[in-house]
């Protein structure tokens, strides 16, 4: 009888490996089997790096390891390390079990928006320790996703130190190599800014157009996902789904490449983000979202049209009131909108290297007082206040 069964047990064995059921990458779904055997292939010497990645990453994360070695593009395959990719999966899954808004992402979400290691064809920073660690003390006291963007959003720039300056040495800078500058391009801070959410668990990716639709050139932001829905900010914010380029947004042409807008993505998409630096990378995948953006452009000025009681508030901040009012004279920091005692509002200034049409806006009531309040010189409180009239509004506020 034990003869029998041993004889047994050597046959199911046999089938088992002549069938292939036996796993081939354990804990890991077998959806993903095919995939890695080529992505293995396709990274050549480089192969032993990311299998013992696999290998070495915790059960509970080892579909995350897979998602990522499959869809990483060539030059990743080429060229990372187990230990680079270890810690990137590591501290996304901290994330995740640490805030309630990562908790509560759809795996697929989770997968593609916060676990990425990069947004576009930036250089491969080991960053997510690193800002898992700086962003985690914005957001802890935070309950929900949108208390946590807000705050990695209002307190990036005093974390990183960098600002918009069009003398940073290349547009597709990495998070470190912007900071290590102090200054970045909007595509720059658009990868920083990514990179800070991401490591505290809120979905984010960039999006951008390669042309305004008046030939004035590219533009890039951010987009964050929210219960379902995704909704743009920047690294200079203005609150969700509203921004200075809205106008221009709304008038992008969904058929035309150069005129579009797209949102990236590290999996497979409909197309491929038009990289302006260098047009011949196609391995970005992207969206094309210009429907959505030309939507909310449409439904904002229907509001605007709605909202017959308001006006908007241009304000500028500039050094002192001696200074020549010329654009390198404007000082970028954050402004805050109160009326009666309650805070209405806040946003931030724009600096000497920001575009000229980006101005602080907000929209107030009409016949109505408002208080400015904002940090000056020497880290005086200022207050400035105003009363609305019938029309649209510009105010300049002084640092002294």
């Amino acid at each position: 009888m034990n003869k029998s069964l041993s004889f047994l047990t050597v046959v199911v064995i046999v089938s088992l490996f002549l069938t292939g059921c036996v796993d081939k990458y354990p804990n890991v779904p077998k959806t993903y089997w095919p995939q890695l055997d080529s992505a293995f292939v396709k990274a050549g010497v480089n192969a032993a790096e990311l299998k013992r990645a696999l290998n070495n990453t915790p059960v509970e994360m080892k579909e995350g390891m897979a998602f990522l070695i499959t869809n990483m593009p060539q030059r990743d395959l080429d060229s990372l390390s187990a230990e680079f990719l270890l810690e990137n999966v590591e501290y996304a899954y901290k994330a995740r079990d640490k805030f309630p808004w990562a908790k509560a992402l759809p795996d697929s979400i989770f997968l593609n928006e916060v676990l990425p290691y990069a947004s576009l064809n930036e250089r491969r920073d080991n960053w997510r320790k690193d800002f898992y660690e700086r962003f985690s003390k914005y957001v802890e006291k935070c309950r929900d996703i949108r208390c946590a963007i807000d705050s990695v959003n209002k307190n990036i720039r005093d974390e990183v130190k960098v600002e918009y300056n069009t003398k940073r040495k290349k547009p597709d800078q990495s998070p470190y190599e912007s900071m290590e500058q102090g200054m970045a391009s909007c595509s720059g801070l658009s990868i920083l800014l990514t990179d800070a959410f991401r490591a505290v668990g809120i979905p984010s990716r960039i999006a951008g157009t390669p042309n305004w639709h008046d030939n004035r050139g590219n533009h890039n932001w951010n987009e964050v996902w929210i219960d379902g829905k995704w909704y743009f900010t920047e690294y200079y914010p203005s609150g969700l789904n509203k921004s200075w380029f809205l106008a221009d947004a709304g008038k992008a042409d969904p058929n035309s490449r150069e005129h579009a807008i797209y949102a990236s993505s590290f999996m497979p998409a409909d197309t491929y983000f038009p990289l302006v630096w260098d047009s011949t990378i196609t391995y970005v995948p992207a969206y094309n979202v210009t429907d959505r953006y030309i939507r909310l452009y449409k439904e904002s000025e229907k509001e605007k049209q709605l909202a017959g009681n308001s006006i908007i508030v241009k304000v500028w901040m500039f050094k002192s009131q001696v200074c020549t009012l010329k654009g390198d004279d404007r000082v970028a920091t954050n402004v805050d909108v109160f009326s009666e005692g309650e805070q209405t509002g806040g946003g931030r200034t724009s600096g000497p290297t920001q575009d000229m049409n980006d101005v602080l806006e907000f929209k107030l009531e009409k016949n109505k007082d408002y208080t400015f309040k904002y940090i000056g010189d020497g880290g005086i409180l200022k207050q400035v206040g105003i009363h609305t009239g019938d029309e649209n509004m510009e105010i300049k506020l002084y640092m002294k």
